[in-house]
């Protein structure tokens, strides 16, 4: 008898069409406790002095790390594709209070 062999590491997921149609960012601000990293994402629009939060994402600091190897993985097969991504470098001429990580 044979066993039927299952894919490893593959995950059935589902999402909505409201979900999947995402959300625009421009901003992000990354704040962490011991037990969790929190990333914020912004819309910032010229004229607009306040800008609202789209989306909070909470991770643990392990999943937090494995999204950062992700992220990283990706941008290099991105750029092995279709070149370097020009960073300009420096601070962002952004002129907002950064929040402190609280628990």
């Amino acid at each position: 008898m044979q066993e039927k062999s299952n894919p490893v590491n593959q995950i059935n997921i589902e999402i909505s069409e409201e979900v999947g149609e995402g959300i625009y960012s421009n901003l992000a601000i990354i704040t962490h406790s011991p037990t969790e990293f929190i990333i914020d994402f912004l819309k910032m629009m010229p004229g607009v002095p306040k800008p609202k939060v789209k989306s909070r994402i909470i991770l643990t600091p392990q999943h937090a790390k494995r999204l950062f190897k992700a992220l990283k993985e990706n941008l290099s097969k991105y750029e092995s594709a279709h070149g370097e991504i020009k960073d300009p470098g420096g601070e962002m001429a952004y002129n907002l209070p950064v929040p402190t990580a609280q628990a």
